[in-house]
């Protein structure tokens, strides 16, 4: 054969076999020619394994959503990402929205280590391998609005006192950053918080007029708001730098309203997330707040909330705000004021602090992080005194939490499953001549949901074992001091004799899995290994949480 037959021959076998090596993890896979097109539904780019490489060679800018068709928050965030979607094409916006179903591109999902729906990944300039997080909102303007600050400048940068106060006039609150060098590390720092920043307005400058007019010598970052005070000011510590942690948290507290008003509107973020097959969300959402303040009542990290309960209808309640927002300035950033209208349809208020209409109006102290709750002593007057002294009572600790129970009814231990309260906790649960296994639930807790049947088939199988009690608690309606949850559903294991022993049950919530974890004393088989297991709710301890 001619030599140069044979290089040809040769060089054509070594083409055809390099030709779909590609990046996955999963080893050799056909790459997508540059003139095949990707598939779209709604404006969005559906991707796989097959078309990822291509897309991110021709949009220099991809927000790429990992979800799951059963995934109820993922069909949440579906019309919103659609609308995010139409939004950026009617300004002709460089990035583009993508998804991939991670339940069928399960490489893709190793690759880029998805262990949740609905998961968002932000690739720029065709950078595969290190994408950036995507920690917006999951609404569409939001989403459009995260976007729009990654493809552009974060802030506008200001030359003149009409430039700054259009700037300020624009919106209700406004952060301006006066640097004297905007080269300084500063700067930066500044600009990367105002990425994420969604719901505040930036600007920055170093003009020397500006400094003058608002008058300041030094490096500082401004806080203008068209309520409250007007105005705070954080001033940069030139020796430490500007800390990104302690900007972010200042411009939330001082963002916010000194007493909030809490209404029945929804938030329209949703979810988290759900797990991987391994923990799907299902987050309680924020109810009483509009979509642009809920999340600052959360982010801003003040753990403990005063809530004021009113009826707005009655000229004797209303009276009662004047003096609540004067108690109010002393404890921004400890202490956030909300008022509550019993005449507003926040009857989940009510119920979460175990109040009833009739003994409206009256406070309510809550702490965030260990979801203790504190009234007041009954029958005193609502004023700026007394509340003060509240406040400094419970922060104090002079002050003893109260805890909520069901009234104990009459037919509890009638039924297989057990009714259990918080009255009647101590006497069943730690029983020393019985077996109590617990689930501790939610009323509206679609994970609760799923595993009833199971449970009540429990409860039927071992009904005639003496020393085997099989119970539930409602976890919203009832509180145990010894025993906080964090999740539903908990099951939790009381098993006989002395000592208080409980043992917390982490695997599969199926009638097969209980069974061998009973007969087993409390333990499953050593050949059965723990396995994964959704997490269930989080535990709605933020009195604006509802399902």
């Amino acid at each position: 054969m001619d030599g140069r037959l044979q290089l040809v021959l040769l060089l054509l076998l070594a083409a055809s076999g390099l030709r779909g090596q590609g990046l996955g993890p999963g080893g050799p896979e056909e790459e997508a020619p540059e003139e095949e097109e990707v598939p779209e539904e709604d404006g969005i780019l559906v991707l796989s394994q097959r078309t990822l490489g291509l897309a991110l060679r021709k949009h220099r800018t991809l927000l790429v959503q990992f979800y799951a068709p059963w995934c109820g928050h993922c069909k949440a965030l579906a019309p919103e990402y659609s609308k995010a979607a139409a939004v950026l094409a009617a300004e002709s916006a460089k990035a583009r929205l993508a998804k991939v179903d991670g339940t069928a591109e399960t490489e893709l999902t190793q690759e880029f280590a998805v262990t949740e729906y609905p998961t968002l990944r932000f690739f720029r300039d065709g950078n595969r391998t290190h994408p950036e997080e995507y920690t917006g909102p999951r609404e569409a303007d939001g989403i459009a609005e995260w976007l729009r600050r990654r493809l552009g400048p974060s802030a506008t940068r200001l030359e003149d006192e009409e430039g700054a106060q259009t700037l300020i006039d624009s919106r209700d609150v406004v952060v301006i950053g006066f640097f004297k060098d905007l080269q300084d590390e500063d700067v930066a720092t500044f600009l990367a918080l105002a990425q994420d920043a969604l719901d505040m307005t930036f600007g920055f400058t170093d003009q020397p007029e500006l400094f003058q007019k608002f008058g300041l010598t030094k490096d500082t970052v401004v806080l203008f708001k068209k309520f409250d005070e007007g105005r705070a000011d954080f001033l940069v510590d030139k020796e430490l730098g500007l800390d990104l942690g302690d900007l972010s948290r200042f411009l939330l507290v001082h963002s916010m309203r000194l007493v909030m008003e809490f209404n029945s509107q929804a938030s329209g973020a949703v979810g988290a997330g759900a797990g991987l097959g391994a923990r799907p969300w299902e987050q309680p959402r924020e109810l009483g707040l509009s979509p642009q303040t809920s999340p600052k009542i959360f982010a801003a990290r003040i753990l403990n909330h005063l809530l004021l309960f009113v009826n707005r209808t009655l000229a004797p309640h209303r009276e009662l705000l004047a003096g609540f927002a004067e108690a109010a300035p002393p404890f921004r950033g400890q202490v956030l004021f909300v008022v509550v209208d019993v005449g507003a349809s926040n009857d989940h208020v009510l119920q979460y602090f175990g109040l009833k209409t009739e003994e409206v109006p009256t406070l309510r102290f809550i702490n965030m992080e260990t979801t203790k709750k504190y009234a007041p002593a009954a029958g005193g007057p609502v004023t700026a005194a007394s509340v003060t002294a509240f406040c400094h009572a419970v922060l104090g600790g002079q002050v003893k939490p109260y805890l909520l129970s069901q009234e104990l009814p009459p037919d509890w231990d009638q039924r297989p499953v057990k009714t259990l309260v918080g009255k009647n906790f101590e006497q069943v649960a730690f029983d020393e001549t019985k077996n109590v296994f617990i689930k501790f639930y939610a009323p509206w807790c679609s994970h609760c949901k799923e595993m009833a049947a199971a449970w009540e088939a429990l409860a039927e199988k071992y009904k005639d074992h003496e020393d085997i009690v099989i119970a539930e608690l409602d976890a919203t309606a009832n509180e145990l001091e010894a025993f906080p949850v964090h999740g539903f559903p908990t099951l939790k294991y009381f098993p006989a004799g002395p000592g208080r022993k409980v043992i917390e049950y982490k695997s599969t919530r199926d009638l097969e899995t209980f069974s061998k974890f009973l007969d087993n004393g409390g333990q499953l088989p050593a050949e059965e290994p723990t396995v994964p297991v959704p997490v269930g709710a989080p535990a709605p301890g933020l009195p604006f949480s509802a399902p």
